[in-house]
């Protein structure tokens, strides 16, 4: 009896324990603040209730047979000589392939819908989205509004409403864009661009992280996303206009230095400096983009000259001799 209380009560304990450092949790994912969100959660607790069709009965089964054949029952039905039924073969390896099928189908349909490159409705008709182009770095966002030529690092605001259209790359490795409770996480890597549409339809500030770990500053990668009425998010631009600090490619060169816990404002951005930072110029090299034009036009042409950028080796085919001081000057 003594021995019963006690299992009792450590059983009491931990559940108070599981409840208490559960309390803390926030689910985001589940609490979602956007049309893809929704769609998102949605799939999740389809894809969780498909799921469960084998394992709930297995739960079952597992205690029922405990019970059922257990050394004191002796009504219990005694067959060590069972080897095999078509009936359980059956059941074994039809349900699963059903629940593979329909996860298939729901994966490919689910898939084309919340591609994230496609534009969303606003909820208001003829709103342009909003086009921001991002850029993570070590450790921070930075948030450049072309349309407005502003910047921002570590916050970011949008209309509710109002999809917003995300150009997204990397300036150092890797990293995963993510505001949970507006959906869609999505990557960010050097010299590639991906793309994203979102739409907050509640105001509030969300937290947006980075989902893939880049470093010992991962940790602190964090940003604000305000979704906020038309009033408050031109206040937001007016904010970072009346900032009077300019990105230009020197400010993005100490922008770009290692750290965390940086936020501010720009109140005008270089025009280029996004096609930049994609094709790995943003330092004054040869553009990605530009170099690959070069290569494909000496291709076609073997024997052409080529202009050089100021900062580039200067490239020639095997078939033309090295030219002199001379030529060059020509």
């Amino acid at each position: 009896m003594l021995h019963r209380t006690i299992r009792r009560a450590v059983s009491v304990f931990g559940f108070g324990l599981a409840a208490i450092a559960l309390s803390g949790c926030h689910m985001a994912v589940m609490n979602p603040q956007g049309p893809v969100g929704v769609q998102e959660k949605d799939l999740i607790i389809l894809a969780v209730l498909l799921m469960l069709i084998p394992v709930v009965p297995v739960i079952f089964m597992t205690v029922w047979f405990a019970w059922r054949y257990r050394a004191s029952n002796t009504k219990a039905t005694y067959a060590p000589d069972f080897e095999h039924s078509n009936r359980i073969e059956a059941v074994v390896w039809a349900i699963p392939t059903l629940i593979i099928f329909a996860l298939g189908a729901v994966t490919w349909v689910s898939t084309h819908q919340l591609d994230p490159r496609k534009a969303l409705m606003a909820t208001a008709p003829a709103v342009k989205p909003v086009e921001v182009e991002v850029v993570s770095l070590d450790w921070k966002w930075l948030f450049i509004y072309p349309d407005y030529g502003v910047a921002s690092v570590n916050e970011m605001a949008l209309p509710v409403g109002t999809p917003v259209h995300f150009k997204l790359t990397s300036a150092t490795v890797m990293d995963s864009f993510f505001i949970p409770q507006l959906g869609s996480q999505i990557y960010t890597m050097t010299g590639m661009e991906t793309q994203l549409s979102l739409r907050a339809d509640t105001p509030g500030i969300y937290d947006g992280i980075s989902a893939n770990y880049s470093g010992s500053g991962f940790a602190a990668m964090k940003f604000n996303a305000i979704a906020t009425d038309q009033a408050g998010f031109d206040a937001w631009i007016n904010r970072a206009k009346a900032s009077g600090a300019k990105l230009d490619g020197a400010a993005y060169q100490t922008l770009a230095q290692r750290g965390v816990g940086q936020t501010g404002y720009y109140s005008s951005v270089e025009p280029t400096l996004f096609h930049q930072i994609l094709n790995n110029c943003a330092d004054g090299k040869l553009c990605t983009d530009n170099a690959m034009k070069m290569a494909a036009l000496q291709s076609a042409v073997p024997g052409a000259k080529m202009c050089l950028h100021a900062d580039a080796t200067p490239v020639h085919t095997p078939a033309e001799p090295h030219p002199s001081a001379a030529e060059r000057k020509s």
